[in-house]
């Protein structure tokens, strides 16, 4: 009989607040699951002895700013043979990561999975699972939707410090811009239909694109996606945000232009070529 795939679940956190957020998102403990916690802006405050007594859980104090850098410190840290990114207020189902394992399983030849989460954003998904190589129209990426295979060109996948919460210019978009680097990379990427987790509140890809950094976010993900036509695109996703009330024409298009420009000029042209197979 083969060996099961082991996985661990990769959860960056953010404050005292946020390390005692950990207990309600661990299931209990199971042979081959367990969990790497990175624990940013951690204050020397006391890991909470529900989440201590635990020997599945490694929590590692973590000192770098940014969220794609708090997640890159919990994926050096892995060793399973599955990485799953978490969050720290997600509730995972009970047969989750046995469903994760099982489809790495019975699919050898995917590195990099994407599955669905409940939620108040009711976020669309494919009907059926799809291959995101390359990405489907329409589909949006949240980072805890994702698994990998960690001895693959996936495993070696890490988030764009310019991307994400922290970042100094581009405030959202880590996750998005962590897919297309992996369909650059040739990594092999596909969505399934099975639902992993609930997320209880509006994921940062679901809210109005109003802020400036959101905005900006907006532009420089569609310069990347669509290097020859990015230009023509994105006065009408201006329109769009117009029309929908999130913000007026002129400021969504300035904002979304200014990131495309930033991306374009600070993003490496071969970005996404160091996921090197192990």
């Amino acid at each position: 009989m083969d060996k099961k795939l082991t996985l661990q679940v990769a959860i960056p956190t953010h404050a005292p607040e946020g390390i005692s957020r950990i207990e309600r998102v661990l299931l209990p403990p199971r042979e081959g699951v367990g969990y790497v916690v990175s624990w940013q802006d951690h204050r020397n405050a006391r890991i909470p002895d529900a989440v201590a007594a635990r020997d599945d859980v490694e929590v590692l104090r973590f000192d770098g700013r940014g969220l794609s850098a708090n997640r890159n410190n919990a994926l050096e840290h892995c060793r399973a043979d599955i990485i799953l990114i978490g969050d720290d207020d997600l509730v995972y189902h009970p047969d989750a990561f046995d469903r994760v394992r099982g489809v790495f399983e019975a699919n050898p030849e995917v590195d990099y999975a994407s599955f669905r989460y409940d939620g108040p954003d009711e976020k669309p998904y494919p009907g059926e699972a799809v291959s995101l190589n390359p990405v489907p129209k329409g589909f949006y990426q949240t980072t805890f939707e994702i698994a990998l295979r960690r001895q693959s060109k996936a495993g070696n996948l890490r988030f764009s410090p310019l991307f994400g919460p922290g970042a100094p210019y581009l405030t959202a978009g880590e996750d998005e811009f962590f897919l297309l680097s992996a369909v650059k990379a040739g990594v092999s990427c596909r969505f399934f239909p099975l639902t992993i987790a609930t997320h209880p509140t509006l994921t940062s890809g679901s809210l109005p694109k109003s802020s400036e950094g959101l905005l900006r976010t907006t532009g420089a993900v569609i310069a990347l996606r669509h290097r020859l036509m990015w230009i023509p695109r994105l006065p009408v996703v201006a329109l769009r945000i117009s029309r929908a009330g999130n913000a007026g024409f002129f400021k969504a298009l300035r904002a979304m232009a200014a990131g495309a420009a930033y991306a374009l000029r600070e993003v490496p042209s071969d970005f996404g070529a160091k996921a090197d197979g192990c």
